[in-house]
Parts: structure tokens; C-alpha cells; sequence
């Protein structure tokens, strides 16, 4: 029984198979938008004030927040830095848009990652909004296992509650609610490294299982290779 019911199981997943270029497909298309979007904004290519080869360097807003050690990163050679990071941003981002040269790419968008959750969000915690009801937290789950940082968490979202009531309570009445919630309801923004860390994972992932089979240009340029060497 339990022979069969394997054969049957590897049977059927020998089938799906050649599917299984989606998830780095989708990947690719959750992640390369945002650094597209991430680099232009360092850059100042949309900046009329700059023609060539200003145009090409990074925003100066940007290379202070690098610099800064008050207020910003407080990173050594800014100028470098912000321009690496743009367009490693930039370029990586079309470049995942089209699977090519996925897990090389991949790398230094990688360390973009680390360096933002390190850096920017690390001391907000997890959390990118937070919670604002304990019960449906992600950290009830760790709170189980007697994690500390979850029970302080949970301990945060009872606050954030009590914070979002006020304020929905001053916008019922002094303002204009069915404006203000028409495109949503108001959060409390706790910007943690949560959104930064899963980009890590998903970058991770693509570094080692490639742009994915059939939906990516690194598979038919080395199936084309492949035959060329054949061929030979």
C-alpha cells in the first residue's frame, strides 16, 4: 500500500514538474518592480536640473541620508554607496524583470537588502505595520514558545489599538471619514525590517534555483548554448 501510494505521489509530481519555473517567475515579478522603483528614486535621472553625466549620479538627498550619522545611515563614501546601490537597483530590477543573469544579479541585491533590514529597519522590529490586534499577531505563534521579544510584541499591538481608536475616533469627529478611509483604514506604520527580510529570502531563492525553467531568458540561452556545444 504505502509503494503504491508513493509511486502515485512521485508519479504526479514528476508531471508538475514543468511548472516548476513559476515560483521564481513569480518571484522575479514581485521583486523586480520594486527595485526599479527603489533605484530611480536614488538617482537623479528624473531630475530636469542635471543633464549627462550628472543625470547618472545619485540624488544628493540620498548620498546625505548615507553619510549622515545623525540622522541617517552614517555610511563611509556616501557618494559611491548611494550611486552603487541605485543602479545595482536600477539595472538588477530589469534585469530580474527578464531572468537574465538571475543569480548573479541577485547578489548584490542581496547585500542591498541586508544592509536596509540592518541598517534602517532592524530597531523597529519585525513588523512592517504593526498589529494592532494581539490576538491575529504572527507573534501569538512565538509567544506559545515563550519567546520574549513576541510577548513584548503582542504587548505593542494592545497599544497601537488603543492609538488607532483615537485616532479614528478624531477623525469620526472632527473630520472627513468617508474621504480619509475611502482608498483604506489608517495603520500605524512600524516600519520593521519585515518587507526587507522576505526580499532576502526571495533573492536567496532565485540565487540558487536560476530564473526558473522555460519562463526566463538565462534558461533559453544556455539551452541554446547547450545545443551549440552539441552541435560541435
Amino acid at each position: 500500500m504505502l509503494c503504491k501510494l508513493h509511486n502515485t505521489y512521485q508519479y504526479l509530481f514528476d508531471k508538475i514538474q514543468i511548472l516548476n519555473g513559476l515560483p521564481a517567475l513569480l518571484f522575479r515579478l514581485i521583486l523586480a518592480p520594486v527595485m526599479i522603483v527603489a533605484g530611480y528614486s536614488k538617482l537623479n535621472l528624473a531630475n530636469d536640473q542635471f543633464s549627462l553625466p550628472s543625470n547618472l549620479l545619485a540624488d544628493q538627498n540620498v548620498v546625505n541620508w548615507f553619510g549622515n550619522d545623525q540622522w541617517g545611515l552614517g555610511l563611509p563614501f556616501p557618494e559611491l554607496l548611494a550611486f552603487l546601490a541605485g543602479w545595482s537597483e536600477l539595472l538588477g530590477g530589469w534585469l530580474l524583470l527578464l531572468g537574465l543573469f538571475t543569480r548573479v544579479v541577485s547578489i548584490p541585491l542581496l547585500f542591498t537588502m541586508f544592509i536596509a533590514a540592518t541598517t534602517v529597519h532592524w530597531d523597529n522590529g519585525w513588523f512592517s505595520v504593526a498589529p494592532s490586534n494581539p490576538q491575529t499577531s504572527a507573534a501569538l505563534a512565538y509567544s506559545w514558545l515563550g519567546v520574549p521579544a513576541a510577548k513584548e510584541s503582542l504587548e505593542n499591538s494592545a497599544e497601537v489599538s488603543e492609538r488607532l481608536d483615537k485616532i479614528k475616533s478624531l477623525i469620526e469627529t472632527h473630520g472627513y471619514p468617508d474621504y480619509l478611509y475611502e482608498k483604506g483604514s489608517v495603520v500605524i506604520l512600524n516600519n520593521g525590517i519585515e518587507f526587507a527580510a522576505i526580499y532576502f529570502a526571495m533573492l536567496l531563492s532565485l540565487i540558487f534555483s536560476g530564473g526558473g525553467r522555460y519562463v526566463s531568458m538565462d534558461y533559453w540561452l544556455k539551452r541554446q548554448a547547450k545545443n551549440n556545444c552539441l552541435e560541435k
